[in-house]
């Protein structure tokens, strides 16, 4: 579905012509947006991203090699000379916490997480994902857009361009970051790019106000007649300028925000929640409750037809266990381990987990080799993402990593072939989800080849 912005400038001017008011375009947008190429199996997405890279080795990927070597360099017979002479300072280490099996699919699963093993039957473990860049803000941004360049469409953006919203209420892109913020890359991370500024995420904040200014001092037939006139005099601006995004962004914003007054307070109410709820998601517990919050918050936007909820686990290091991986992950997974697992049974006992992706997974993994005695390095070559819920096999592993966990092995996975894989789960063509730009259509998987992986579809 190539689209350029030349159509785009003649609506436009259409619109200051004939005075349309822009809650009539927005839902006008809404209808024409909402198309995909084939019968999708999931019609929204909800991404745990696990900010600063979560060892794989530590958690979904286990290497009895690993074990069995500890306190050794890598073998002779592995790897090239110049890897094993850069490694040679810091032997291997092994897992810091036992790995079991799990569910009727038995999935070894660490001990790291233990609400998340008791759904392992729902998961779709990818442990041969690999990507370009050791470094976090690259890898945030080709995990998030498909390039380790800056400025290029989020995921999130790119799936609102092609299919929409569901709700002309509320946004179609939803994110909600770690509320220590610092992600390493910031916020294009969810950006637009070259995509028009209004598919860009919507944040919403941690804590008793998720939307800043959600209630207006005005009455609203006060307001309604201020928007009015205002929406008046930016069309009239606009249609004697080229074709400008950022501008188009903001005249729909003030409309989507005026409309947001009126549905997005229940939405976020998370107090019409029964008891048992915020229990399934550990928001009665004050190591889980900020975590279980946002799980909860983002199925309460999901149900409401907002298509792509994205939320942040870590702060400026957050899974990044250079130092210590016990320490590191123990904190991290026990806010985040009973929140994921409460979202995936709440999901499924409310009918929505059977059209609803579900991703968990970070920018990259981590070394199979010790740091500091006792943490873990960067790994680009070699790490899980796991998928849960519509268009994917449940209790299924795909892929596996080299006996100690340091590159992809078997059935590779790079990220633009996730990247496809994911958007086909939504009835997406990534090769004709394109956007024109300087007369190239762009699209989220590139140029390079890329290909849907059709051994983890249900």
């Amino acid at each position: 579905m190539p689209r350029d912005l030349t159509n785009t400038l003649s609506r436009r001017r259409l619109i200051g012509t004939t005075a349309m008011g822009l809650s009539g375009v927005a839902m006008s947008h809404l209808m024409a947006e909402s198309r995909s190429h084939f019968p999708a199996k999931a019609k929204r997405v909800i991404w745990l991203f696990m900010h600063g890279g979560p060892s794989h080795v530590d958690l979904f990927d286990p290497k009895p090699e690993l074990i069995r070597h500890a306190g050794k360099p890598l073998p002779e017979s592995y790897g090239t000379v110049e890897t094993r002479r850069k490694v040679a300072q810091n032997p291997l280490l092994a897992p810091v916490k036992p790995f079991r099996q799990h569910g009727q699919s038995g999935i070894e699963i660490s001990d790291f997480l233990p609400h998340m093993a008791g759904i392992a039957d729902e998961m779709c473990v990818i442990r041969s994902c690999h990507g370009d860049s050791v470094n976090h803000p690259q890898s945030v941004y080709q995990m998030n857009t498909g390039s380790v360049q800056m400025g290029k469409p989020s995921m999130g953006s790119w799936v609102s361009y092609g299919l929409g919203s569901e709700n002309a209420d509320m946004p179609a892109f939803v994110v909600m970051p770690d509320p220590g913020g610092g992600l390493k890359g910031g916020p294009p991370a969810w950006g637009s790019g070259y995509l028009p500024a209004t598919y860009q995420g919507t944040t919403m904040r941690a804590g008793d106000n998720p939307i800043l200014h959600l209630h207006s001092p005005q009455s609203s037939a006060r307001q309604r007649a201020t928007l009015d006139l205002i929406q008046q005099m930016n069309v009239q601006h606009q249609a004697k300028r080229a074709a400008d995004s950022d501008l188009d962004a903001r005249i729909r914003a003030y409309e989507l925000a005026f409309r947001m007054q009126s549905a997005a307070p229940e939405a976020v109410d998370i107090s019409l929640e029964t008891e048992a709820t915020k229990h399934l998601y550990g928001i009665d517990d004050p190591q889980t409750k900020e975590f279980g919050t946002r799980c909860l918050l983002a199925r309460r936007m999901i149900e409401r037809g907002v298509r792509f909820v994205q939320l942040y686990s870590g702060d400026t290091n957050g899974w990044d266990a250079h130092e210590n991986v016990m320490k590191n992950h123990t904190d991290l997974c026990a806010r985040t381990d009973k929140p994921v697992a409460g979202l995936i049974r709440d999901l499924k006992q409310r009918g929505l987990l059977e059209d609803t992706l579900v991703i968990w997974g970070g920018e990259f993994g981590r070394m199979p080799m010790s740091e500091k005695g006792v943490g873990r390095d960067h790994n680009p070559w070699g790490f899980t993402t796991v998928l849960m819920g519509a268009g994917v096999k449940h209790g299924h592993v795909h892929g596996a990593t080299d006996e100690f966990g340091l590159r992809a092995a078997e059935d590779k996975v790079h990220i633009h072939d996730l990247h496809a894989t994911i958007l086909h789960t939504l009835g997406l063509d990534h090769e004709r989800l394109t956007f024109r730009l300087n007369g190239l259509d762009q699209r989220l998987t590139g140029v390079e080849e890329s290909h849907v992986v059709k051994g983890i579809l249900a």
